[in-house]
């Protein structure tokens, strides 16, 4: 059974107690928090969504399929963005490869794939070496790929996402933030949730939190 339908299966379990706290309205300070200072975004008249992730996480590896099918229902409602965090050095390669797909063009095509290699097939991807033979074994030309994994742009990803980071105090992942005002997450916008919930029904739930920010910054706008 896939994860859409065994979140399905769950939520139909979870009773009474637990569609009462879902069906609060989010408030800020527990379910999400109001950056103390408004970060600048890019995206016009559109609502910027970034997601905060490692490839390594196992919880961003959960999340990834239900966020990507809300981002597809989304539509042109949002502008849609990711941030690979830094975080341990040795699983910096990781960050460096994410960012490297993304100025290939590639990140979409090869993204679940990452995934996939690290908690699926149980590469760790924690050098230089292994992800360039990753690389090649999908499909992307190696000589491109470590000439652009080594290039000058790719350290400029990487301090920008540190500066991110700190400016959106990010302090574990997966973490989403609504148009440089709003931050949210599963741990978090299930602060007043039933304790037993499963991790889908926690990733469920904070995407109607994100619903919720979206049509706030939606609204914001006008």
């Amino acid at each position: 059974m896939n994860l859409i339908r065994r979140l399905i299966c769950t939520t139909a379990l979870l009773g009474f107690a637990g569609a009462s706290a879902f069906a609060a309205t989010p408030m800020n300070g527990n379910e999400f928090m109001t950056l103390p200072t408004a970060q600048p975004t890019e995206s016009g008249n559109k609502v910027e969504v970034t997601e905060f992730f490692a490839y390594y996480c196992p919880h961003c590896n959960v999340f990834e399929p239900l966020l990507s099918a809300w981002v597809k229902k989304q539509g042109n409602n949002i502008v849609f963005k990711r941030v690979h965090v830094a975080s341990d050095p040795r699983v910096a390669p990781q960050q460096r490869l994410y960012y490297t797909l993304e100025a290939m063009g590639l990140a979409d095509q090869y993204h679940t794939r990452v995934f996939d290699a690290i908690h699926k097939d149980r590469l760790k991807l924690q050098s230089d070496d292994e992800v360039f033979e990753w690389a090649a074994k999908a499909g992307i030309d190696r000589a491109a790929f470590t000439g652009a994994y080594r290039s000058f742009g790719i350290p400029s990803k990487l301090r920008r996402a540190e500066g991110m980071m700190a400016a959106y105090k990010i302090d574990h992942w997966p973490m989403i933030a609504i148009d440089g005002k709003y931050t949210t997450s599963p741990s978090m916008a299930n602060k007043n949730a039933p304790q037993n919930i499963s991790e889908a029904q926690q990733q469920e739930h904070a995407l109607q939190v994100m619903d919720f920010l979206v049509a706030k910054a939606k609204a914001e706008k006008k």
